[in-house]
C-alpha cells in the first residue's frame, strides 16, 4: 500500500473508530506496565484497538506478528478494508458525509433490516459502519437481540466522518496485522509462551442495572467472565504474557485473586446523568502469580 499523502504528514497512529472502553486515556497507566520483551501481540477483543495503535507507534510491534479479533463482524469487516483498502474507504466516507442527515442516519443505520444486507459490498458495510459510529450517540456499538444497530442519532454538529490521515495511517500500521472474526477463545490455538495477550472484555457491571455489556447480541455477564478467566488461567500457565482490563468490583477482584491486580483511573462518559460521570477505579490484572512473572 503506497498513501497519497507525504509521509511526513504520518506521525500518529491511532483508532479509526470510537468505542465505549476504549483505551487511549489509559495509556499512560497501561503502557508502563506492559512486558519488557515478548514475541507476538494479541489483541482478542480488539475494539477500537487503541493499545494496538499505541505499540506501533512506539515501534513495540517491530517484526512481531500480530494478531487482532473480535465477534463483531462488522468492526472486522471495516478494519480488513482499512487494512487493504483504503482508499476507496475514503471516497465511499465522503459520500457518506456529503449526505449526512437525521433521515440519511436512520436510513443507513436500517440497512442491516434489510435481507441482503450481507449482500452489500464490503466497502458499503465499512463506510456505514464507520458512518453510523462516528455519528451515532456517544459512538456506542450497540444491537438488540435480533442484531440490529439501535443507537439513535448523536447531537454532533460537525461529526468527524472522513479521516483520510487516520484512516490511511490505521491501514499502514495493519498491513502486518492478522484480523480475525473470531472468538477471544481461540487465542489459546495461536499464543506461545513470551507472546503477549492483552484482554480488554466488555467489563463485569458495577451495578446490576449499571453497565453496557453487550456489543453484540451476547452478554457478557458472570458465566462469561468466568469462561474468559479460564482462558487467561491457561495462557498464564503456558508462560504467556497475560493482561487484562476490566471493573473495579469484588467479582473480577475475587476472580483473579492469585493474580497480580492494579488500581487504575479512568474517565466515565458514558451515562445519561452527568452526575455519574467522572473518575472511575478500574482493575488492570497481569500474571504474576504470588509475585513472580511467568517467564
Amino acid at each position: 500500500m503506497t498513501a497519497p499523502l507525504n509521509q511526513s504528514n504520518f506521525t500518529k497512529y491511532q483508532p479509526f473508530v470510537k468505542w465505549v472502553g476504549g483505551k487511549r486515556g489509559l495509556l499512560s497507566q497501561i503502557i508502563p506496565l506492559i512486558p519488557e520483551e515478548f514475541n507476538n501481540y494479541f489483541e482478542p477483543f480488539v475494539g477500537g484497538g487503541a493499545l494496538f495503535f499505541e505499540l506501533y507507534s512506539l515501534g513495540l510491534l517491530k517484526d512481531k506478528n500480530v494478531y487482532l479479533f473480535d465477534i463483531n463482524s462488522e468492526l472486522i469487516n471495516a478494519y480488513n478494508i482499512v487494512k487493504s483498502n483504503p482508499f476507496d474507504l475514503v471516497k465511499e466516507l465522503q459520500k457518506f458525509k456529503e449526505k449526512h442527515s437525521k433521515e440519511f442516519y436512520y436510513e443507513v443505520r436500517a440497512w442491516d433490516r434489510e435481507e441482503n444486507f450481507l449482500k452489500r459490498s464490503e466497502i458499503e458495510r465499512a463506510s456505514r459502519f464507520i458512518y453510523l459510529n462516528k455519528t451515532c450517540f456517544n459512538g456506542l456499538y450497540r444491537v438488540n437481540s435480533k442484531g440490529y444497530h439501535n443507537v439513535p442519532i448523536g447531537s454532533y454538529k460537525n461529526p468527524n466522518i472522513c479521516d483520510e490521515l487516520v484512516i490511511y495511517n490505521a491501514s499502514e500500521a495493519l498491513q502486518n496485522a492478522t484480523i480475525l472474526n473470531n472468538s477471544y477463545k481461540d487465542v489459546l490455538l495461536h499464543a506461545k509462551a513470551n507472546d503477549f495477550v492483552y484482554f480488554d472484555p466488555p467489563y463485569y457491571p458495577l451495578t446490576p442495572t449499571s453497565s453496557f455489556t453487550s456489543y453484540n447480541e451476547n452478554s457478557f455477564l458472570d458465566k462469561e467472565q468466568r469462561e474468559l478467566f479460564e482462558v487467561f488461567d491457561k495462557l498464564a500457565k503456558q508462560k504467556s504474557h497475560v493482561m487484562h482490563s476490566n471493573s473495579d468490583t469484588n467479582f473480577i477482584n475475587e476472580l483473579y485473586e492469585k493474580f497480580e491486580i492494579k488500581n487504575i483511573q479512568a474517565n466515565r462518559f458514558i451515562n445519561s446523568k452527568s452526575n455519574g460521570r467522572g473518575k472511575i477505579s478500574e482493575v488492570l490484572v497481569k500474571n504474576n502469580i504470588k509475585g513472580l512473572l511467568c517467564k
